[in-house]
């Protein structure tokens, strides 16, 4: 395995300092939540524009809040004038008490590497993009992918309606943000603009830690199926209604939990999480007539996913059935797997190699901007690998520095030998 050159160490420095000043931006002392458009929000955007432009960027933000860097092509190049961009980034929005490296590593790592070729004078045949999509985890409007959905042209109109806890609507506070609620779809880029899109990300997982790799290619991004149930049977007293009487609604969702957790581990890539289930109101000495929980299933390849799907609510209607519950089942969530272009999985790869690293596939189970860029362009994604146990989404989420050198390198070698 080869020393990571000095150059993408400077990388890795310059990215892991400008995570924690990134982090310094939160609306809660002692932790990171950043969500979208709050003054907090604002800021970071702000402190994202200053260093694109000390990288040599060009600077601008869209009406969906997005921060867009470019970094122009070698004008000697001919053409180089309308060439279609490579276009990398990720989100600065964060979950409530969130990490400092999910999203903002996919904005940060691009944009020291981009320092690095502003000091050296280097450009390219293509204009570079760097886009800080303004958010991605739907916390404040629980809406998702608002920042790239934009920019894909899929921009849902009616979430302009939804509203945050203190009851102010998205298109209120995009207003109070000095942006235009109308010209959001004036934010889609022309499919022809853009050469390819990829995403550093985290890997927010244990694979690459638990197998001694700092980055990996990612083949697809899982599709998902989420369902909120409710399960009505009959209370009664835990000491005088007898076992085999019983129309208990928390052992039924219980059940339904188990059977979820043997059908999505048939398979490598397929998972079920039952992530929520309640007992309203619930009593040590009652048994349950109402219960509650949430269905969440993903797969890198969709037949797998809807297979499991089948499979689970057809088990559903048998256990309400066989213990006389009734059973509610409202779909929430329904996304197809979104596969990473093989020509730029193959780039990465390369890259990866050139590197002396062993090239590790794997897909992504978690949601990326990457999902809805790919309605516009071909898409692929690098990982890096985390620390704790692959944990994310929470104050305890690490990387190293050597790591993201390491992403640096392979992230320079794939653009310098990027070809549109």
């Amino acid at each position: 395995m080869k020393d990571v050159p000095e150059q993408f160490l400077r990388c890795g420095r310059q990215t892991m300092q400008w995570a924690e000043k990134l982090a310094l931006h939160s609306e809660a002392p002692g932790m990171l939540t950043r969500t979208y458009l709050t003054p907090v929000h604002q800021a970071a955007a702000q402190q994202l524009m200053a260093w694109m432009l000390q990288a040599g960027m060009t600077v601008r933000r869209d009406h969906a809040g997005n921060v867009i860097g470019r970094y122009e092509a070698d004008p000697a190049t001919a053409g180089a004038a309308d060439a279609p961009a490579l276009v990398t980034g990720s989100h600065f929005d964060t979950v409530r008490n969130g990490g400092k490296y999910d999203g903002n590593l996919g904005i940060l790592l691009p944009l020291a590497c981009i320092a690095e070729w502003n000091r050296q004078g280097k450009r390219f045949a293509f204009p570079i993009d760097v886009i800080g999509f303004s958010e991605e985890e739907g916390v404040r409007f629980k809406a998702t992918l608002l920042g790239s959905r934009a920019i894909a042209g899929t921009f849902d109109q009616a979430v302009l309606e939804n509203r945050d806890t203190d009851g102010v609507s998205m298109r209120e506070a995009l207003r109070a943000a000095g942006f235009d609620d109308a010209a959001i779809a004036a934010a889609a880029w022309p499919r022809e603009s853009i050469a390819a899109f990829v995403e550093v990300h985290i890997e927010q997982g244990p694979l690459l830690l638990n197998e001694g790799l700092p980055v990996g290619v990612v083949t697809a991004i899982s599709g998902a199926t989420r369902f909120m149930a409710e399960v009505r049977g009959l209370a009664g007293h835990a000491g005088t209604v007898p076992m085999h009487m019983r129309r208990d609604a928390a052992m039924a969702a219980a059940e339904i939990g188990l059977f979820i957790e043997r059908r999505c581990s048939v398979k490598p890539g397929l998972v079920g999480t039952m992530g929520i289930l309640e007992v309203a109101n619930g009593a040590a000495n009652v048994v349950p007539g109402n219960a509650g929980f949430s269905i969440d299933v993903r797969a890198e390849q969709d037949a797998d996913r809807t297979s499991a799907v089948s499979d689970i609510v057809a088990e559903i209607d048998r256990i309400a059935a066989r213990r006389k519950v009734e059973i509610e089942l409202r779909k929430t969530h329904e996304a197809s797997s979104v596969p990473c272009a093989p020509r730029l999985q193959d780039g990465l790869a390369q890259a990866i190699e050139a590197g002396g690293w062993p090239v590790r596939h794997l897909p992504s189970g978690a949601g990326h901007d990457a999902m809805a860029i790919a309605a516009i362009a071909e898409v692929a994604m690098l990982f890096v690998r985390c620390g704790n146990g692959g944990i994310s989404h929470h104050p305890d989420e690490t990387m190293t520095e050597q790591d993201a050198a390491v992403a640096a390198q392979v992230f320079s070698s794939f653009v310098e030998h990027f070809k549109r």
